[in-house]
């Protein structure tokens, strides 16, 4: 939501990171106004852009347990409340470089790919 951009498709001529794995490196090099839309950028809060991806990063942990109750988002997204340091993502992809751009290898701790089959 703070990028406008929709993971499927996200691009970054820098790495072959999906849009998760750009906000995780965005995250770690302290520059959370990068991950958000231009046409936003001159009307928003660094403060509140960062917290935001703060909690979003919060809520994609790998083990259910680290992850916040919605409850506890809206706690942390509306008060001062201190966060806790989000852990790298666990599920993540990046995008074969040799492949086709769809293709995608998993990044997650577990090496786990789900796979959708009907019934």
């Amino acid at each position: 939501m703070l990028s406008r951009q929709k993971n499927r498709g996200f691009s970054h001529p820098d790495h072959h990171l999906n849009l998760l794995g750009h906000a995780w490196i965005l995250w770690i090099e302290d520059k959370p106004l990068e991950l958000i839309d231009k046409t936003l950028r001159d009307s928003c809060t660094i403060s509140e852009v960062s917290r935001c991806l703060h909690v979003a990063l919060l809520c994609v942990q790998r083990v259910p347990e680290d992850r916040p109750s919605m409850s506890s988002v809206v706690l942390m997204l509306s008060s001062d409340v201190t966060l806790p340091p989000p852990k790298q993502p666990g599920f993540y992809t990046e995008r074969s470089v040799s492949g086709s751009p769809l293709r995608t290898r998993p990044c997650s701790a577990n090496n786990s790919i789900t796979t959708i089959e009907a019934r």
